[in-house]
């Protein structure tokens, strides 16, 4: 039998699945239905990375040295705060005889699109650091396991824009499922790369119904969401403080509280901001990787509010190409996002 999500990489616990294991054996040998990737960058997904430099500091050398300890514990990027990892550009090095992945070939330059939380990685050498935006360049090599999934690099954006629509994809993805025509709309983290282009999507979805309202902690932030042009109004107020979110919030917008928060903060404590405004039988989808469970299921029982809530799984079908695909259509979406990507 082959061993399609990697389950002979697992060291520690015996049993678990390579994303929620302890340690994965990162010996660069690919296996039979493995691919064996030379890595060029790695996307450090918003969450682990804000911890990362909230932990040690922003000198980029102590922020490689940490990277390395993760790497070196756990023989992946997987965050032991946040349980959060990010995804990789690279080559493809080697293709194992018994992998389904027939429609790439050795050379070919990929993104992976799952969660290095699981991607079994070795670092040679870390050669610069974007304290900006999470990518990291490197020198190594990571392992794909064949139920892992990657798109080819395309060849008309730039390779650390892609890698960022890239890591966010399944934002964009979920909101054009869950955003109707009509519907007030809350964005929480608004001015991240997730956030961006869940403004852009849920925009097209609303079209000229409804209300689009983006929330941002900082004043800078909120000026580049202003400069986009996709959200009606543009709050800025601390997601970490729930109170003085829904006063902001009802100030602006009067009782009608959101159908519809989509919450893509990348620092812990902003659940309940987000369902407090929520209206009752309102959905709360929690993309940010920085979301605890029971805070939200506790505090939104605590709060005696009815609102579903979403857990964003970093996948839909088709997300790649949606994202990408809005992107290339919208030119202040792409200029924001080369910006922000250096």
């Amino acid at each position: 039998m082959g061993d399609p999500y990697g389950l002979k990489r697992v060291i520690e616990p015996v049993g678990a699945m390579p994303q929620p294991a302890w340690k994965l054996d990162n010996s660069m040998r690919c296996g039979d239905d493995e691919m064996l990737i030379d890595v060029d960058i790695l996307n450090i997904d918003a969450a682990s990375f804000t911890q990362i430099k909230e932990a040690v500091g922003t000198d980029p050398e102590a922020v490689a040295n940490r990277m390395r300890e993760i790497v070196a514990m756990r023989g992946k990027h997987h965050n032991p705060v946040t349980g959060s990892g990010g995804m990789l550009i690279g080559t493809i090095a080697q293709i194992g005889p018994n992998s389904s992945k027939r429609n790439l070939v050795v050379g070919d330059r990929i993104a992976t699109l799952v969660s290095l939380s699981l991607t079994p990685l070795a670092i040679d050498e870390i050669n610069h650091i974007d304290l900006s935006s999470g990518q990291v360049k490197i020198t190594g090599q990571a392992i794909l396991f064949d139920s892992g999934i990657c798109v080819r690099m395309p060849t008309d954006l730039p390779d650390r824009v892609t890698l960022a629509v890239c890591d966010v994809c399944g934002a964009p993805a979920q909101t054009a499922r869950i955003v109707k025509e009509g519907q007030t709309v809350a964005v929480l983290g608004a001015g991240g790369k997730s956030g961006m282009m869940v403004l852009a999507q849920a925009r097209r979805n609303l079209g000229a119904t409804g209300r689009l309202i983006a929330l941002e902690y900082a004043e800078k932030s909120a000026e580049t969401i202003r400069a986009l042009g996709y959200a009606d109004d543009v709050l800025v107020c601390d997601a970490q403080n729930p109170v003085q979110t829904l006063e902001v919030f009802e100030q602006a917008v009067g009782t009608q509280l959101a159908d519809v928060a989509i919450n893509c903060v990348s620092v812990p404590g902003t659940e309940l901001a987000s369902i407090m405004i929520t209206r009752d039988r309102g959905l709360v989808y929690f993309f940010s990787m920085a979301t605890s469970f029971t805070t939200a299921a506790l505090g939104a029982e605590g709060l005696g509010k009815d609102v579903d809530m979403m857990i964003g799984n970093g996948y839909a079908s088709g997300h790649a190409d949606l994202a990408l695909d809005l992107i290339r259509a919208e030119p202040v979406l792409l200029a924001a996002y080369v910006h922000k990507c250096g």
